[in-house]
């Protein structure tokens, strides 16, 4: 080994992530009901990028095997992905056995081959049954997702030892409640509020079932933490950056690892009339059952600085409190519109492991989507994504830094293992180690699939 290289500890989790509604497909088969996407599909699907839904999205239902000896191919170690809560409980109660075979022989391939399931319960997949009660601003829905936790934990509690709550659970308000991006496309702060704050009731609720049922392995949650930098360090700024944090990051992250919100964060809310009624007994929930690990989902920063423009708006959202600021010497993913920024990955394992009492995490998603991949094929047809692999590189030697400096960091995951359909982009940017050809759903390995698969089989590179 050379002074340069990157080697990683000992038994460290190299592989990739992915959900139920963006890889499945047969999002009306065996028995499966729908949720909110593929209902709003069949409202508005001229909203999706080319008019792409969840029908078949990257068959993985049907095409699991084969996907999986791909993923054997390069050497992951873990897979992360979801159960669909509507596929395995179409009517909120009673299991759907098909579903239980489907996961069941997944799991059970995966672990065959050396690949460690890591499963997610809620990658916001919205049971339709559940959002005509109201979605997350309904205790009602809370419960019903502690009871479909509880049957996933019966069901498939033996072969699964490392379970998430949710992914992002800020994506579902902001997008869903801030903006048009999610159904039901509401823009209500006072409402984002409330599902924010019952998305982590439910998460502790979970969590609390899932210790309280014999269950030997470790049960956390997935967050998309975004660094909030300031334009510069005059008081205002920095105040909007940490603004900025509470809403986006703290929100979740905070009560998650120690059991409740920052104060600031509180008097802010309540200032605005915003804060969502809570009781006693809800509160000791969310306190008495944080993570046992975090998974930490990061693509870009967010740049801040005080407002200078007017706020417009008759209601107040968060952009009231801070501006977006063009960092002179960003590099742009200009597919996504994102900041390609590898040292927030650093920053992001350095307060964890400094503010949250170091506990173990692991990334859970990084990636790169890019549109019109083919034309950078060779002439056998791979695709030559050496930006995909420039990409990964320079966050996983930010990340290699910051493991050695003391962070507890134990896995690196991509999204995703195979271009996978994306909301309302459906497959507008590629993601994936494997090329899918959403025709014929015939896979190819990019060159940043055999990159990766090299690194995983290396611990490093």
């Amino acid at each position: 080994m050379h002074a340069n290289d990157y080697i990683f500890p000992t038994n460290f989790k190299w592989g990739a992530a992915a959900s139920a509604t963006q890889t499945e497909g047969s999002a009306n088969d065996e028995n499966k009901a729908k949720n909110i996407w593929d209902y709003w599909y069949q409202l508005n699907p001229e909203r999706f990028h080319e008019g792409v839904g969840t029908m078949k999205t990257s068959d993985f239902y049907q095409r699991y095997t084969e996907d999986i000896k791909r993923m054997k191919a390069i050497h992951l170690n873990s897979f992360r992905t979801s159960i669909s809560w509507s596929r395995l409980l179409p009517d909120g109660i009673n299991v759907n056995g098909e579903a239980v075979s489907f996961y069941q022989k997944m799991f059970d391939q995966l672990i065959e081959h050396g690949i460690e399931p890591i499963v997610n319960l809620f990658h916001f997949d919205m049971p339709l049954l559940m959002q005509e009660k109201g979605g997350w601003e309904s205790l009602e829905v809370v419960e019903a997702f502690n009871y479909y936790a509880h049957t996933a934990f019966e069901l498939f509690g033996e072969k699964i030892k490392r379970w998430t709550t949710f992914n992002e659970p800020i994506v579902p308000v902001e997008m869903g409640y801030l903006n048009h991006y999610h159904y039901p496309c509401v823009v209500d702060m006072k409402r984002a509020v409330v599902v924010a704050y019952y998305s982590m009731l439910a998460s502790a609720k979970v969590i609390q079932t899932y210790h309280e049922s014999n269950q030997t392995g470790k049960i956390g949650i997935i967050l998309n933490l975004t660094p909030s930098y300031p334009r510069s360090d005059t008081k205002g700024d920095v105040k909007a950056a940490r603004i900025a944090d509470l809403f986006f990051n703290r929100s979740f992250l905070d009560p998650s690892v120690y059991g409740s919100y920052p104060e600031e964060l509180t008097e802010l809310l309540r200032s605005y009339d915003l804060l969502p009624e809570t009781n006693q007994e809800d509160l000791a929930i969310i306190k008495n059952n944080t993570v046992d690990f975090l998974g930490v989902n990061y693509y870009q920063p967010r740049r801040v600085k005080e407002r200078e423009k007017p706020y417009q708006s008759d209601q107040i959202l968060p952009e009231k409190f801070f501006e977006s600021y063009i960092w002179p010497e960003r590099r742009m993913n200009p597919y996504r519109g994102w900041e390609i920024y590898e040292k927030g990955i650093y920053d992001l394992a350095i307060n964890i492991r400094d503010n949250y009492g170091n506990i173990p995490w692991y990334v859970a998603e990084n990636g790169m989507g890019v549109e019109n991949e083919e034309r950078f094929s060779d002439e056998s047809g791979m695709i030559q994504d050496d930006y995909r692999i420039e990409f990964y590189k320079e966050h996983l030697k930010w990340l290699h830094k910051a493991i050695r400096e003391g962070s507890n960091c134990f896995g690196y995951h991509v999204w995703t293992f195979m271009d996978n359909w994306s909301w309302l982009n459906a497959y507008k940017n590629r993601y994936g180690l494997y090329r899918v050809d959403i025709r014929t759903q015939e896979r190819s390995l990019k060159k940043s699939g055999q990159w990766f698969g090299d690194v995983a089989r290396k611990n490093g590179f």
